[in-house]
């Protein structure tokens, strides 16, 4: 029983739907024109090659079982019977299919014809949804065929044998997938100023399905891209859109097939366009996270009930998809590194921001304290590298000369020659007033003063030993500002303030302005080697700096091993590039732990998975199964969610530079002090055990 059921946790964990993914497909098949019947054998050859990568939802174009550019022959009863006939044999086809299908076709109600998309699901119709907006300009003539759905609502149509739901009031939910609610729309539909999506959207749809044929011109599919993004993102949704490809006439008109699927503003999968084949495109949706965004967003709810609460208005379809437990792998990209710029062509724009946002937010807070320099402890490590070369950029923009800046090193029991080093070549290299001052001395005096066994000759190395050094740093730091009338930058990150890796109170936690507050540690590795690149500072400062991140993390706070191995700050805490991804996928969507490892997974386990920036030479290509993203997982857990959000409740002024977002008790993070990871930890019971 006990062997069951550890089999049967490890069959759910690897299954999409335990996670709130679904599997959608965007279908471009070989068009034929005026031939419905060989359209509907096209479209059930597409729907089966999507039945056997475990799609869900498969959406074809407009009109894909008529064919779109057909012109008058819309209006043939020889056609449009024939149409009828061969939905007839998709709905055979489909009994033993899984995916839902939405196909296009011209259908006839009350003496007029529709141009509309069909739910189909194993030989039923749940539903056909009108077209509303019919292109009646250019080269479009749609209104000389078709009627407008605008107004159709808790109707029903004839169609192939079954009587069902029509309107453009409907949506579909299936009953045993709670996040599962589609709506439809046809082509001119998403090119309106206000697309039905979006009352679909706020009636709680969160795949939005747009059935499109959508000629090609020069220019026009970056239009579309703008679109679909734009509606995924406006709608908190996913959006799939198809248009129609090969085959379609080309009397006066071509057709590119390009096929989009969108969520949020992320594109997940986008065709090959002009492919004189079949294209399927598919990716995997996180309706979790869609749900998640929606509820964190007060607007939408605001935007819903400014429209009449929709959902009052809609009919819902619901059906059964039965969801599997199969282990299908992942169809989608996950970035290894949430924070670090990905996108070849935004590279230089995004640390160009993310760098100015720190640069002027700390002018800002410099031109407001009545000080006029800027003390900052410099160790040669990265966030104080960091943290000095943005303020040596500010007092670049504020024609200040640098020696504004007053840098000190203050070496402990434990520093390198290293460090030591590149912290002094750094501050000379930058050209700021720079002075060291050694904390031995006041760190021996105040461990006898209490009686601490350091203080007797015992090589006792506890948190005591590490935190009067990293206090001492910070109260000379303080009292040095007082008499140079300055202020304290401080240099603690992002990720070191979701793992309460610093000194509460008088330590490396507090300071007058927390520049790098909003940065975590991938990101600051990235920005650091950006400034290299892109010419921020003069050769031989970038020289130092690339010096500097070729060094090993560490806080330095404890002597060297026998073996002369330095203290390691991740195999202490994780490796900062799993903490950085638990972070971001915690924080900024809400993601369950549980999912959270089954993403990492997908993402880390293997060395040839995911993407690897090219341009981020940090990312050294780890891999990392299952039993280790488990173990560090929990203890960022009970880190994150137990142990040091007081530290981040009493934590300094500093600016917001991600979207994924900062820990400031002001700002993003809101949490109780006292909180327990108990809920947490029991989710991450879901992960199975090696």
């Amino acid at each position: 029983m006990i062997i069951d059921e550890q089999q049967d946790r490890s069959a759910r964990f690897f299954s999409l739907h335990e996670h709130g993914f679904v599997r959608v497909a965007v279908s471009t098949p070989k068009a034929h024109v005026g031939d419905p019947q060989r359209n509907g054998e096209s479209i059930v050859t597409e729907a089966r090659r999507a039945t056997e990568r475990g799609v869900d939802l498969i959406v074809f174009p407009e009109l894909s079982v008529s064919a779109y550019a057909i012109d008058d022959l819309h209006l043939q009863d020889a056609l449009l019977d024939d149409v009828e006939q061969a939905i007839g044999s998709i709905l055979r086809a489909s009994a033993d299919l899984s995916p839902v299908l939405l196909i296009g076709a011209p259908l006839r109600r009350n003496g007029r014809l529709y141009n509309c998309a069909i739910a189909i699901l194993r030989g039923v119709i749940l539903g056909v949804v009108p077209k509303v907006f019919l292109p009646n300009y250019r080269e479009y003539y749609e209104k000389r065929w078709f009627a407008s759905g605008s107004g159709i609502t808790g109707a029903e149509i004839d169609v192939a044998g079954q009587t069902v739901p029509f309107g453009t009031d409907l949506l579909f939910a299936a009953a045993d997938f709670k996040d599962f609610i589609f709506h439809m729309e046809v082509c001119e539909d998403f090119w309106a100023p206000a697309p039905p999506s979006i009352e679909g959207a706020l009636a709680g749809a969160l795949l939005l399905c747009n059935l499109s044929a959508s000629n090609i011109v020069v220019g026009k599919s970056a239009d579309r891209h703008i679109l679909t993004s734009a509606q995924a993102m406006r709608c908190m949704a996913a959006y799939m859109y198809s248009a129609a490809g090969g085959g379609e006439s080309s009397n006066d008109l071509s057709w590119d097939g390009q096929a989009m699927i969108y969520e949020l503003g992320d594109c997940l999968a986008e065709s090959e366009r002009f492919s004189r084949e079949p294209q399927l495109t598919v990716a995997d949706v996180d309706l979790q996270r869609l749900r998640l965004e929606r509820m964190r967003m007060p607007t939408f709810n605001d935007a819903a009930v400014r429209a009449g609460n929709p959902e009052r208005t809609f009919r819902r379809v619901e059906f059964l998809l039965q969801p599997d437990y199969a282990d299908k792998g992942l169809e989608r990209h996950i970035r290894r590194f949430p924070y670090v710029p990905d996108a070849p062509a935004r590279l230089d724009q995004d640390c160009y921001e993310a760098f100015n946002i720190q640069v002027h937010a700390l002018i800002k807070r410099f031109e407001s304290t009545p000080g006029d320099r800027m003390v900052i402890g410099v160790s040669g490590g990265l966030d104080s590298t960091h943290a000095l070369i943005v303020a040596a950029k500010a007092c670049d923009v504020l024609s200040l000369p640098r020696t504004t800046i007053l840098g000190f090193t203050m070496p402990g029991f434990a520093t390198g020659d290293t460090t030591k080093g590149n912290a002094w070549a750094l501050m000379k290299a930058l050209g700021i007033e720079a002075a060291e001052i050694d904390i031995r001395p006041a760190a021996r005096q105040m461990l006898a003063d209490m009686g601490h066994a350091f203080s007797q000759g015992e090589p006792v190395y506890d948190i005591t030993f590490e935190n009067v050094q990293a206090g001492l740093r910070t109260d000379y730091l303080f009292r040095l500002a007082n008499q140079r009338n300055g202020f304290v930058i401080g240099t603690g990150d992002l990720s070191e303030l979701a793992l309460g890796w610093c000194t509460y109170g008088v330590g490396d936690q507090m300071s007058h302005y927390g520049v790098n507050a909003g940065i975590p540690k991938t990101l600051i590795q990235y920005l650091i080697r950006w400034t290299v690149s892109s010419g921020q500072f003069d050769a031989e400062t970038g020289r130092v700096l690339d010096a500097i991140l070729d060094t090993e993390i560490s806080p330095e706070l404890v002597p060297a091993d026998a073996t002369g191995a330095l203290q390691s700050t991740e195999s202490k805490i994780g490796p900062y590039e799993l903490n950085d991804f638990f972070l971001f996928h915690t924080m900024r969507y809400g993601q369950p732990p549980a999912k959270v490892a089954f993403m990492a997974y997908h993402t880390w386990h293997d060395r040839q998975t995911g993407a690897w920036p090219v341009h981020f030479p940090e990312a050294k290509k780890n891999a990392y199964e299952l039993d280790i993203i488990r173990h560090w997982l929990e203890r960022f857990l009970i880190r994150f969610f137990q142990t040091s959000q007081f530290k981040r409740t009493a934590m300094p002024n500093g600016p917001k530079v991600s979207a994924g977002g900062s820990l400031s008790p002001r700002g993003d993070w809101r949490a109780p002090s006292d909180g327990s990871a108990a809920a947490w930890l029991r989710d991450l019971e879901r992960v199975p055990k090696a």
